[in-house]
């Protein structure tokens, strides 16, 4: 098995590295240690940042040199593994501010649906891969909708409401790009909106319960002006805009001791994971800001490009459907930020405080870069 292992990495052709998505994720990554310092000042966030930015790296360079054929083989145990570890939760986890989401490792909080976000892509890809011959048959789309439920389901009931959500858009997104006959995809679209419309108002009734009560209130409290305990949560995004404003063109500075400052005078809550593009645009400005936007852009367009030349239909859906969840993830958090989406809770890539969202991120990246080292050319 080894003299196999390391005739695959013969094979490689460094010109086939992609030095460009190494460098956008680590600039960005950068950016967040350095925000995460200053959002949460007298606490050692920052460097468990750290910590977990060099684990990051080690994991990005085993799974790059790892050949991505070989561990898509064992979809099924990922699969697996991905269920028991969402399971978990509910037996051994721990709650945080009324939602369990953790399992706690003692020197930190493991949270496995982030995890769950680059297994599911794995799974999907795979499972779609294997039976791309019978793709739109009936058996196929029913048996992934089927498997992709039970974890879907696992997450909802943490509650985490949001991660379900990103997981089912980029769910979606890898179906529609697997190449499924367009009345298919026709037929499901013609059936589903109505369908979500009506679903989506029972849901929003104040009695409906499948929301938990603070969910219900972020959203309705997001166009509900006289909700006065909505109003609390709105409350924080209205000072995110504020602060985000504030910043100008070059922003305050990191760590600054500006008396007018948001972030200073404690009116925000969660500034170094869910409001961390509040810190970006409040202390580097606009053009802060705009630097953290355009490299996640760059990011998921090298993924695109990578699924473009990607050796097979299970490595183009792989790098599709990582780069989805990165735009999903990063459009949510700052849509969030910027008061124009109701509050998620959803960690901005690279950029927010979380060592399992950071590690599983960096996970993805070292597949799509074992992807790209094994690239045909389109030429």
């Amino acid at each position: 098995m080894w003299k196999k292992i390391i005739q695959k990495f013969k094979t490689y052709k460094l010109s086939n590295l992609n030095f460009r998505l190494i460098i956008y994720v680590i600039a960005i990554t950068c950016i967040g240690i350095l925000t995460i310092g200053s959002a949460a000042k007298g606490e050692n966030y920052q460097m468990k940042q750290i910590v977990g930015f060099i684990i990051s790296i080690i994991v990005m360079v085993l799974f790059a040199l790892l050949s991505y054929r070989f561990l898509f083989k064992f979809y099924w145990i990922i699969y697996i593994v991905t269920n028991i570890l969402l399971f978990l939760v509910f037996m051994i986890g721990s709650t945080i501010k009324g939602a369990t989401r953790w399992i706690d490792l003692g020197f930190t909080q493991f949270q496995p649906s982030e995890l769950a976000k680059i297994f599911l892509i794995i799974f999907f890809a795979t499972y779609l891969y294997k039976r791309k011959d019978r793709i739109s048959s009936f058996k196929t789309l029913g048996g992934i909708v089927c498997f992709a439920a039970v974890p879907f389901y696992l997450i909802f009931k943490e509650p985490d409401l949001s991660t379900t959500i990103v997981i089912f858009m980029t769910f979606c997104a890898i179906i529609f790009l697997s190449g499924v006959n367009g009345k298919i995809v026709g037929t499901v679209l013609v059936i589903a909106i109505p369908v979500i419309l009506v679903f989506g108002y029972f849901v929003l009734q104040p009695d409906s319960g499948i929301l938990e009560t603070y969910q219900y209130n972020r959203i309705v409290g997001f166009y509900q002006k006289d909700n006065e305990a909505a109003k609390k949560i709105r409350y924080q995004q209205e000072n995110s805009l504020l602060a985000i404003g504030s910043g100008g063109l070059t922003g305050k500075g990191l760590d600054n001791n500006t008396i007018t400052s948001v972030k200073n005078g404690n009116f925000l809550s969660e500034a170094h994971t869910d409001f961390i593009f509040t810190i970006v645009g409040e202390e580097m400005g606009f053009i802060g800001g705009a630097a953290v936007i355009i490299l996640l852009f760059l990011i998921v367009l090298e993924c695109f490009i990578t699924g473009a030349h990607a050796l097979d239909l299970m490595g183009r859906l792989f790098c599709y459907g990582f780069g989805v969840l990165i735009t999903i993830q990063s459009f949510i958090n700052i849509s969030v930020a910027t008061n124009l989406l109701p509050n998620t809770g959803l960690p901005l890539p690279f950029v927010s405080y979380g060592l399992t969202s950071l590690v599983s991120l960096y996970c993805g990246i070292g597949i799509v870069l074992n992807i790209g080292l094994q690239r045909r050319n389109l030429l």
